[in-house]
C-alpha cells in the first residue's frame, strides 16, 4: 500500500490522501487480526479490488485547521432513526450450502460472518423465508396437501422442511450473535388457502385469512421452541409480483383487509411482541404501504413499511416517513446479477442503500441471499437464475463476492442501537453517518465520480482531510 503525505497547512497538517497502488487482494480474509469494534480509522474498499474492507495504516487526525475544500460535517446533537442491523437474506439455498461445508470451516466461516472482532464483519440482521423462497431447492408450505384437501384447523402443521438445513444453522449462527433480529418473509401460502391452487400468483382467499393468520403464529411460536426468536414478519414478500414460483398477488386493499381482520387481532390474541410490516416491495409504489397505514383499523397492528429496490427511487422511503413519521421503515431485499461487474454493484449498492436507504429512515439494509453455489444454484424451477450470493460456496472453497462488502462497510461499525446522526449532503461526496452504541462516530463515504476526490471531515470544530480514489468506498470510525 503507498500513500502520500502532504503538507496543505501553514500549522503542518497532514493530508490522508488514501490514494491505493497495488495490494493483495483479499477475497480470502480469514476472520484473524486484532481490529475490535471499538477501534477507530479508516476501512477502504476500492472498485479494482485492490482494497477490500482494508484498514488502511494511516490514521484520522483531526486538528484545528481549516481548508477550503468539500467539508463533510459529522453532528451529533441531530439525530434521526435507531439502526436494527445490517445483513443478508438467509435463503432455504444458502443453508443447505453452508450444511454442506465441514462443521469446522462452516465454523469458521459463521463466525467471520456474524462476529466482530479481528476482521469479521458482523452481521446483525437476517431474513428468512416463512416456507420457501425462490432459492430454495424446491417449493414447499408448512401444510402442504393433496389436491383438493384443506386444513383450516392446521393440523397438518410442520416446520419438518427447515429442520435439515436452515433451523440448525440458525441455531449455529444465535450461539454467535444472540441478540441477531430475524425478519420471516412468506412467499406463498399453502396452495390450498390460494384461488388458484398453485404456488405460482393467485390470491389468497378470503375464507382462509384466519386461518393463514393462525398459520403465522405457529410459525412464530414454532420457532420460538426452537430458540429461534422471529423479531418481525412481513406480510407478504413482493404482493405485487405474482409471476415468481412461490409467489402471491396480494394488492394493497387486501393486505389491509388481511390485517385489520385477521393477522392483527390474531397476534394480539396470542400475545406476540413479533412485529408486522407491510409492503416489502418497490420503492415505485409508496401508495402501496400509506393505502395499508390509511386504514386505521390496520394501522394500529403495523409497525412499518418494508421496501425493495428493482423499481422507483430510494427518496420514495422519506415520502411514506413524511406521511406516517411515527411508522418505521425497513430496506429488506436487493440482488446482485451474476453477470454484473464488482465495481458498478459496489457503487450503486453503496450510495443507493447503505447511504440512501439510511438517510430516507431505513432501520435496516439488506442484501439477497447470502449464499450460492457457482452456478448460482440452488432454485426453485422458475426461481432466480442469476442471483450471486454476498458468498460463492463451493464445497468448502469460500469466494466473497461483492454484497460481503457492501455490508461489511455499515455492519461492523454501525452495530444495532446506532442512530444515524446528521451529515453534510450537498457538494460533497455521499455520505451518511451514525453514532454507534459505543459512543464511536462513524462515517461512511462513496466517491460517485470519475476521478479521485479529496474532502474534509469535520466534527466539533476539527477537522481531518481524506481522498477517495474514484468509485472507492471509506468508511472512517473515530
Amino acid at each position: 500500500m503507498n500513500f502520500k503525505y502532504k503538507s496543505l497547512f501553514q500549522q503542518g497538517a497532514l493530508v490522508l490522501a488514501l490514494l491505493v497502488g497495488t495490494t493483495a487482494c483479499q477475497e480470502q480474509l480469514s476472520g484473524q487480526g486484532v481490529a475490535k469494534t471499538s477501534e477507530t480509522g479508516v476501512w477502504l474498499t476500492t472498485p479494482d479490488k485492490s482494497a477490500l474492507f482494508q484498514k488502511q495504516e494511516a490514521k484520522l487526525a483531526f486538528s484545528t485547521a481549516t481548508s477550503q475544500g468539500p467539508t463533510i460535517e459529522v453532528d451529533d446533537s441531530q439525530k434521526f432513526q435507531p439502526i436494527d442491523g445490517f445483513g443478508y437474506c438467509l435463503t432455504g439455498g444458502s443453508a443447505l450450502l453452508l450444511s454442506k461445508m465441514g462443521a469446522g470451516e462452516r465454523a469458521a466461516l459463521l463466525k467471520e460472518l456474524f462476529t466482530t472482532s479481528g476482521n469479521n464483519i458482523g452481521v446483525s440482521y437476517l431474513r428468512v423465508s416463512i416456507g420457501a423462497s425462490d432459492l430454495d431447492d424446491r417449493v414447499f408450505s408448512y401444510d402442504d396437501l393433496p389436491e383438493g384437501q384443506t386444513d383450516p384447523e392446521l393440523r397438518q402443521f410442520s416446520l419438518a422442511p427447515d429442520r435439515p438445513y436452515l433451523i440448525p444453522i440458525l441455531k449455529e449462527i444465535l450461539a454467535l450473535s444472540p441478540d441477531l433480529k430475524i425478519l420471516g418473509s412468506p412467499w406463498s401460502p399453502p396452495t390450498w388457502m390460494k384461488t388458484n391452487n398453485n404456488s405460482k400468483g393467485g390470491s389468497l382467499k378470503p375464507e382462509f385469512y384466519d386461518a393463514y393468520a393462525q398459520y403465522f403464529i405457529k410459525y412464530i411460536m414454532g420457532m420460538k421452541a426452537e430458540g429461534i426468536r422471529i423479531d418481525a414478519v412481513t406480510v407478504q414478500n413482493e404482493p405485487l409480483h405474482p409471476g415468481n414460483n412461490p409467489s402471491l398477488l396480494m394488492p394493497a386493499t387486501e393486505q389491509a383487509e388481511f390485517i385489520k381482520k385477521s393477522l392483527g387481532p390474531a397476534f394480539r390474541a396470542a400475545k406476540l411482541d413479533t412485529k408486522i410490516i407491510a409492503y416489502d416491495h418497490n420503492a415505485d409504489k409508496p401508495e402501496y404501504p400509506i393505502t395499508v397505514l390509511n386504514d386505521a383499523q390496520a394501522r394500529q397492528y403495523v409497525d412499518g413499511s418494508a421496501f425493495h429496490m428493482y423499481g422507483g427511487k430510494i427518496e420514495a422511503l422519506s415520502q411514506v416517513h413524511d406521511a406516517y413519521p411515527d411508522k418505521n421503515l425497513y430496506f429488506t431485499e436487493q440482488w446482485v446479477g451474476s453477470k454484473s461487474k464488482f465495481e458498478d454493484n459496489l457503487a450503486w449498492h453503496v450510495k443507493t442503500l447503505i447511504i440512501g436507504a439510511t438517510r430516507n429512515w431505513a432501520r435496516t439494509v439488506l442484501e439477497w441471499n447470502l449464499a450460492s453455489d457457482p452456478q448460482q444454484n440452488p432454485h426453485t424451477p422458475g426461481g432466480c437464475t442469476e442471483c450471486l450470493g454476498a458468498i460463492t460456496l463451493d464445497g468448502n472453497a469460500t469466494t466473497r463476492n461483492v454484497a460481503y462488502y457492501i455490508i461489511a462497510h455499515a455492519s461492523k461499525f454501525v452495530r444495532p442501537g446506532s442512530v444515524r446522526i446528521a451529515s453534510t449532503s450537498a457538494s460533497v461526496p455521499p455520505n451518511v453517518a451514525f453514532k454507534a452504541p459505543n459512543g464511536n462516530k462513524v462515517l461512511i463515504v462513496q466517491n460517485d465520480q470519475s476521478t479521485p476526490q479529496t474532502f474534509n471531515i469535520r466534527y466539533q470544530g476539527k477537522l481531518t482531510p481524506a481522498t477517495l480514489n474514484a468509485g472507492a468506498v471509506g468508511t472512517y470510525v473515530w
